[in-house]
């Protein structure tokens, strides 16, 4: 017993730190020595319309999933008790966050074949691509058998429990690995490799999302002034 207490305060209260520090630290050593290798080394001219397929259905699918983890587990309670009860955030969770895992899975596994199956494609691929194409596939897979085990749980009392350990993470709250204790292990997997994944993102191709979350600067980027050559002829004689 004594063993599990302190393997549970490793995996939940531990872990998860190391792993958003690695991947926090990672990525601005990564940024600032190798800006270069920022990317996602697409292999787009090789069997471009199977990977805009299952691009766009695993990108549409996954960023419906994190923006839905993010206000799902993330907003206050206060923010959502006026409006849901935590049996209807739960069943609202499991309706939007089935489908687009679902979708996000379809696109995944379409693009996991397409890696696997083309031998162009596989020869231009590193090893750390096909590992994490498989663990976000997993990922995925874990995130739908969490679905029917919700179903078994309707009550509100383990979403509630998980949406506590996360906020618990969050603010830095040192009794986060207890809440852990007894919750099944499809959850237990799904966070582990969720936080695995951050660990890993500064290392491989996966550190592009920041580059996703870094697209919102756009909108609030000032306008660009263009001039022309001839602009530019003009302006020198006249002065």
């Amino acid at each position: 017993m004594q063993f599990e207490n302190w393997l549970n305060l490793f995996l939940f209260g531990i872990y998860p730190y190391v792993c958003l520090s690695v991947l926090l630290i990672g990525s601005l050593i990564r940024f600032d020595r190798e800006p270069y290798t920022w990317k996602s080394d697409s292999s787009q001219i090789l069997r471009k319309r199977q990977l805009q397929l299952g691009s766009n259905l695993f990108h549409y699918g996954v960023i419906t999933v994190i923006l839905g983890h993010f206000v799902g587990f993330l907003a206050p309670h206060w923010a959502v008790d006026w409006a849901l009860s935590p049996v209807a955030h739960q069943l609202l969770a499991m309706v939007i966050g089935g489908i687009a895992g679902l979708v996000a899975i379809v696109g995944m596994t379409i693009l996991l074949a397409r890696r696997l199956g083309d031998q162009r494609v596989r020869l231009n691929s590193r090893k750390w691509d096909i590992s994490v194409t498989m663990m976000l596939w997993l990922q995925l897979a874990l995130g739908l058998l969490t679905v029917p085990f919700s179903m078994f749980h309707t009550d509100g009392v383990l979403f509630e429990t998980l949406t506590s350990y996360v906020k618990s993470i969050v603010t830095f709250n040192g009794n986060a690995a207890g809440l852990m204790t007894g919750v099944p292990v499809v959850y237990k997997l799904h966070i582990l490799l969720g936080f695995s994944l951050f660990l890993i993102s500064p290392f491989t191709r996966m550190i592009h999302i920041w580059s996703g979350a870094g697209v919102i600067s756009y909108l609030f980027r000032p306008y660009q002034i263009v001039r022309t050559p001839k602009t530019r002829a003009t302006e020198t004689t006249r002065s």
